[in-house]
């Protein structure tokens, strides 16, 4: 899979598709920097900055839309449908958000599981009804968390592999 999508993007700066991937809500940065670092060798700082940047770049305007565009929207039948199965995914994995607030969501969007970016984050700050400015930054230092963590693992696992070899 991981090929497909980097044939997909062959031709463009590699810096970009790093941008483009941990912007993308399927990847995120949980995939951005594994192939910022093991695929693309950008160095670790570089890839760091660029997946925070492209991880980051909608919170703002996806919370800005979800809180006043979002139910003009459902009443679109596809849209409508992939909401609600999203609030569903959400909801499930929401329960730490709704006792401890931000910080929950924060630990939410930290912890690099399916269903729990960014993305996600913004679906449950707007059906828990938080407030969204206090929200992108609790956003942020999940951003800040899973970009820890994911670096770490993807450290990790490129020198185990390259031990290997």
């Amino acid at each position: 899979m991981t090929k497909q999508i980097l044939d997909f993007f062959s031709g463009l700066p590699e810096e970009f598709v790093v941008i483009i991937l941990s912007f993308l809500p399927i990847s995120e940065l949980r995939g951005a920097i594994p192939v910022g670092i093991g695929v693309y060798q950008l160095g670790i700082a570089k890839t760091v900055l660029l997946s925070i940047l492209g991880n980051f770049s909608f919170v703002l305007p996806f919370l800005w839309f979800l809180n006043n565009l979002h139910k003009k929207f459902m009443q679109i039948r596809w849209y409508n449908k992939f909401f609600s199965w999203w609030y569903k995914k959400v909801k499930s994995r929401a329960e730490n958000i709704e006792k401890y607030e931000y910080l929950g969501l924060a630990i939410f969007v930290g912890i690099p599981l399916p269903v729990t970016g960014a993305w996600s984050g913004c679906v449950a700050s707007y059906l828990l009804g938080l407030n969204p400015w206090k929200s992108a930054i609790a956003i942020f230092v999940g951003i800040i968390i899973a970009c820890i963590i994911v670096t770490a693992s993807t450290i990790a696992t490129t020198g185990v592999i390259n031990v290997i070899r």
